[in-house]
């Protein structure tokens, strides 16, 4: 049977941890009575005289004390404060306040069950707050919904753009038909299922006067029930932004026609593709307020039991009756009593279901409680039985290799040239794959909660076994086909014969990754492909937690992308059939180069978007990190080409300034240690692991693979092995530190997240009520 404290801890919400019942500390408290009472039982007086008059007065006064005199007496407080509420506080009487211990006890007991009071109510005020804002924003969305119908329906009366679905219409309403119209329209299409949002709260636009009237780029007055509202839509992607440029001149073309419509004023445009943005908007609102009332619900049930548990084992360590008392106080409590969280949760429910799943209910639960994909034996199986197939052709490869000499220092090796890429690649991607899929295990036996991190859904999230299934199985496919190239080349044919081995190899996996048909994990795909393009194209996407978290795993496979970029050429440009590898050098060199800068400048164009949409200077300063390291990396590109010692200086100059700008970013913005005033030396305060020697060990292992560079200075390498194979392995050491580097930059997020006590998104909100201005 699990203990409740290891059930306690793996259903609380891991950014509520604090606000929690201390159920630890509690049975702390309790080992501590124990042991004192058995001390002192230990040297009790074994008998004690006592007097007829002692006696008979105990015999008299013994029914008097069973009715007046219970163990303890709980004292409420009202506090002035309506978000603090009641306070509890227990007083001992003399019998029972024998020792401090029981004392701290119940001191400890009465801040917890106020803790869990002035949380409970802070947190239900701001989901019903928000759940009261959500609302009216539906109440807009469906009467210019409505509006839009209407004045479509009529198409004659006004000016209609088929090519844009915008009407020009105007309309103002009253609170009640507001309620009374909302079930009049139906969703203008489906709304997509994966809705990108960003964790980190609304934003402020960038505000500009027009017309007398005060506008955003993203933001048009409407007059909706009776006030002036805004739409306000973020200009999330370039196609957002495009469209609201094109929607701005068509606004300005239509004005003029558009009010002889209707002289009253109030006119607005509507169009169709901006109330599907605020429809999505609104939907991923109300899912994310759906979860925090399903986690707040969680939060009084789990504190109910604790407090139960941790009762029952004080009345069993003291003897007493304790539970029955103070179990009477928590139920009567503010967080077990209060029914508004249910009750809203069935209201929200309810309008999701007759709004955003047109009244199917098992399609809305579908969203509103997403089912974990469920774990299949199978996969463990699989992952056993490709790790077997990987590791006997592994060794057969590189037993083959030795045999033939095929890794040995030479000169103009073929197959070192065209083929060892290929390997490379798959190898170093992989290696990061598998360094990914032991960061998840890690993250989930710390508690952390990566999925909320990277805004993942739960139900199409990669687990741990996923991800090391597709690496055994994927390098279990790269290993044979190099295994059965290099066996066949031993047999004597030739390399004109087999070179499309490799290059069929590469197209397979890339014609999977994008593959359209539902099979080999299509949605983490997608989402692959999807974070890939905003990567690309950073300075124009709003960047989020993912994006950037992928981009900086990028700058740590430069040389899997130079590998990439040759292959590429190698066989697009058709050299694989003369075997002329030194075409792609000569002809496409500096393209390569360029592919070592296009890391770290994308990372830097996300800094420079972070701090547009924040305004936060911090993002300006991590901007300086990544153009330290393209300085670096130019520095070496110099050296490579004119080997001097002026250069060599130069590269060592660069190198070690960006090397000691990437460890501070590393040690104190990224991981959120060396604090001076830590009570953790040169740590943090909060640790999520255990031991803080592990801390140490990390800090010291990234700054010696931070250190990489120094062989361009030192030229080592491996006695009679290719430096192609040192190249690899330096650059899977890389790979190696980037792994480890993940785990501790989610680890501080998490804490930053439970800090704030963040553990669902807030998602901006499309309509904003503006003062009308003369």
């Amino acid at each position: 049977m699990v203990k409740f404290s290891k059930q306690f801890e793996g259903q609380l919400i891991p950014e509520w941890k604090d606000a929690f019942v201390d159920y630890w500390k509690l049975k702390k408290d309790i080992k501590r009575i124990h042991v004192l009472n058995n001390t002192s039982n230990n040297h009790q007086i074994s008998s004690v005289v006592k007097s007829p008059f002692s006696s008979l007065r105990k015999c008299f006064s013994f029914g008097l004390q069973q009715r007046k005199h219970e163990p303890i007496q709980i004292h409420r407080k009202l506090v002035s404060s309506t978000s603090k509420g009641d306070m509890y506080e227990t007083q001992l009487l003399d019998q029972f306040a024998d020792t401090d211990a029981t004392k701290e006890f119940f001191a400890c007991l009465d801040h917890n069950l106020n803790k869990v009071n002035k949380f409970y109510r802070t947190k239900e005020k701001e989901f019903l707050d928000r759940g009261e804002s959500l609302k009216k924003q539906m109440d807009i969305l469906v009467e210019l919904k409505s509006a839009f119908i209407e004045k479509k329906g009529k198409g004659s009366s006004c000016q209609y753009s088929k090519e844009e679905e915008s009407v020009s219409s105007t309309f103002s309403i009253s609170e009640d038909d507001s309620v009374r119209s909302r079930g009049n329209t139906d969703d203008l299409e489906k709304i997509e299922e994966n809705l990108p949002q960003s964790n980190e709260g609304e934003k402020s636009m960038n505000l500009k006067w027009e017309d007398g009237k005060l506008r955003t780029l993203s933001g048009h007055i409407v007059s909706c029930q009776g006030k002036n509202v805004r739409i306000n839509i973020p200009l999330t992607t370039p196609s957002q932004t495009l469209s609201e440029i094109s929607y701005l001149v068509m606004e300005d073309l239509l004005n003029q026609s558009s009010r002889k419509c209707n002289q009253e004023g109030g006119m607005i445009h509507l169009n169709k593709t901006r109330l599907h943005h605020a429809e999505k908007m609104i939907k991923g609102g109300f899912i994310e307020l759906y979860k925090g009332l399903g986690y707040l619900n969680d939060y009084r049930n789990l504190n109910l039991l604790a407090f139960i548990k941790i009762l029952k084992k004080f009345d069993k360590v003291t003897e007493k009756q304790i539970l029955p008392i103070y179990l009477k106080v928590v139920e009567s409590s503010y967080f077990n009593n209060s029914d508004k969280v249910v009750k809203f949760m069935d209201e929200v429910e309810e309008l999701f279901v007759k709004f955003f799943a047109k009244d199917d209910h098992r399609k809305a639960m579908k969203y509103l409680r997403p089912s974990q994909r469920k774990e299949s034996h199978a996969v463990a199986f699989f992952i056993g039985l490709f790790t077997g197939c990987f590791l006997a052709l592994f060794g057969g490869y590189v037993l083959m290799a030795h045999v033939t000499g095929l890794y040995k220092r030479q000169q103009n090796s073929l197959y070192m040239e065209t083929v060892y890429p290929v390997l490379s690649v798959f190898s170093l991607m992989f290696l990061h794959f598998f360094l990914y899929g032991c960061n998840i295990f890690a993250w989930r036996k710390t508690r952390i909660n990566y999925s909320f991190i990277f805004e993942m859904a739960p139900n199409k999230e990669l687990k741990y076994k996923d991800v090391f299934l597709i690496c055994t199985m994927a390098m279990t496919c790269v290993v044979g086909v190099l295994f059965f190239h290099l066996a066949l080349l031993t047999k004597g044919y030739s390399y004109a014969q087999l070179q499309f081995l490799p290059g069929l190899l590469f197209l397979a996996f890339l014609l999977l990754l994008v593959c359209p048909c539902n099979i080999l994990y299509r949605s983490s795909r997608y989402r692959f492909l999807c974070v890939i393009r905003n990567i690309i194209w950073s300075p124009l996407y709003k960047v989020v937690m993912l994006d950037f978290f992928m981009a900086d795993q990028l700058c740590s496979q430069v040389p899997m992308l130079r590998n990439l970029e040759f292959v590429t050429c190698y066989y697009i440009t058709g050299s694989y059939k003369t075997q002329d590898y030194g075409y792609c050098m000569k002809h496409y060199r500096d393209f390569a180069y360029a592919v070592s800068f296009l890391p770290y400048y994308w990372r830097a164009m996300q800094c420079a978007r972070r701090w547009f949409d924040e305004g936060e200077t911090s993002h300006l300063v991590n901007l300086g990190k990544y153009v330290s390291a393209m300085l670096a990396a130019g520095a070496k590109v110099a050296y490579e080409k004119d080997r001097n010692v002026g250069w060599l200086c130069v590269v060592v100059i660069m190198s070690t300034a960006a090397t000691v700008y990437q460890v501070y970013w590393d040690f104190v913005k990224d991981w959120g240690l060396l604090q001076m005033n830590s009570k953790n030396p040169w740590l943090r305060n909060e640790l999520m692991l255990r031991r803080k020697a592990v801390y140490y060990f990390s800090m010291v292992l990234n700054i010696t693979l931070r250190l990489a560079w120094l062989q361009t200075v030192l030229h080592s390498s491996f006695e009679n092995v290719d430096y192609r194979v040192t190249s690899l392995f330096l650059a899977a050491l890389e790979v190696v530190r980037r792994g480890l580097w993940n785990f501790y930059r989610l680890e501080n997020e998490h804490l930053n997240n439970a800090g704030k006590f963040r553990a669902v998104k807030t998602v901006p909100l499309p309509f904003h009520e503006v003062e009308d201005e003369d």
